[in-house]
């Protein structure tokens, strides 16, 4: 799979960073599709947790995407996310956006902590089924994120295979596929990577800081569940989820709890369509886990893998010259091809494609 970024940004330091800050001032002047009209609501997911969420459908519905974001920030600030829905409304699908669990709006709804998937994935579900059932949603239903909101996704496709989807007011099929960009599969192994680089752990440091701005904000709107002495401990991730979120979850360590929210571990058990885009230049994760990923897609015909040489990470700005190769109107390569896999899965004249994944592990 072609992908190919200006020259300047063939680091994925370098295109990791200007992700980071230059695009996100950019992005509007380059993106040609317009924005979609959302409505706000209020739904439950696990353990009837209140989620704040953002839909909108087209008058002309192929199906509904389900997603949110990463590690930190909410709805109002994911320019990201907002380009997938600009570019989901212009091609024929229902939105459905979420802050997560002690995220954005939803933080000030409930003092539920974030659990790397073991509730989030549940919670991708309901949010089907009450888009569905209640907001008039359409199925079939694509799942989606990136970075960790990507790990969270995953979660949505294993639950999806777990749950009884029936009780819930969902077919089977309504649940159709999902897709990924630059996902966190193994968490232990990549925060020691990003802990002991010279370098890298600059991205680590950063995350934290927001992490421990999203405690206090926590604290604020629920003073009788979060000890101040406990996020003035919190300045690092490992901190944050030794002191703050895996107490209640019951894990000993923050090895056992990395370990079992890992999607690593289980991506080659997923039944549905599962496309994922992973740069090996990501400066975020530690560098063999592309053999992994590698190892376990060519195991799971489901997993349609694709590793880019380029891309750092949730970076995918292309040139010119991938725009012109794929037909693009702008640069935001990653939302296009997951749009065009998810076309893909509902063509009906391509009944491999709709029934399972090509597992094709690209090297561009």
């Amino acid at each position: 799979m072609f992908y190919q970024p200006p020259l300047w940004l063939r680091s994925g330091v370098a295109i990791t960073i200007y992700t980071a800050f230059g695009a996100a001032k950019r992005w509007r002047s380059q993106t040609k599709d317009s924005p979609p009209e959302f409505q706000d609501v209020v739904l439950t997911g696990a353990n009837q947790t209140p989620l704040f969420c953002q839909y909108s459908q087209p008058q002309i519905t192929k199906g509904t995407i389900v997603a949110t974001y990463g590690i930190t920030g909410s709805l109002e600030d994911q320019w990201f996310l907002e380009i997938l829905a600009h570019k989901a409304h212009q091609a024929g699908y229902g939105i459905l956006f979420f802050d997560w669990r002690a995220h954005g709006k939803t933080a000030a709804l409930s003092p539920d902590l974030t659990s790397d998937g073991l509730y989030e994935g549940e919670d991708f579900v309901r949010l089907a089924a009450q888009g569905k059932q209640h907001l008039g949603l359409k199925p079939p239903f694509f799942f989606t994120g990136y970075s960790l909101g990507g790990q969270l996704a995953l979660w949505g496709l294993k639950k999806a295979q777990e749950l009884n989807l029936r009780s819930l007011g969902l077919e089977p099929g309504d649940i159709l596929a999902g897709a990924v960009i630059c996902p966190s599969l193994e968490s232990h192994r990549s925060l020691s990577y990003l802990e002991q680089h010279p370098l890298k752990r600059n991205f680590e440091q950063a995350i934290a800081k927001n992490l421990q701005k999203l405690a206090w904000q926590l604290h604020t709107y629920h003073p009788d569940s979060f000890q101040p002495e406990m996020i003035e401990k919190a300045t690092t991730i490992r901190e944050f989820d030794q002191y703050l979120v895996i107490p209640p979850l019951g894990f000993a360590t923050t090895k056992d709890y990395y370990e079992a929210t890992s999607p690593l571990y289980f991506l080659g058990d997923l039944q549905r369509p599962t496309f994922i885009l992973y740069a090996a230049d990501d400066p975020l994760f530690v560098p063999d886990l592309v053999d992994d990923l590698e190892a376990v897609s060519r195991q799971n015909k489901n997993l349609d893998t694709r590793i880019t040489r380029f891309g750092g990470h949730v970076g995918y700005v292309s040139d010119r010259q991938c725009q012109d190769h794929w037909g693009d109107s702008d640069p935001w390569w990653a939302w296009q091809r997951i749009l065009d896999w998810f076309d893909q899965r509902l063509d009906p004249q391509n009944k491999k494609a709709v029934v399972g994944a090509s597992n094709e592990i690209a090297s561009n």
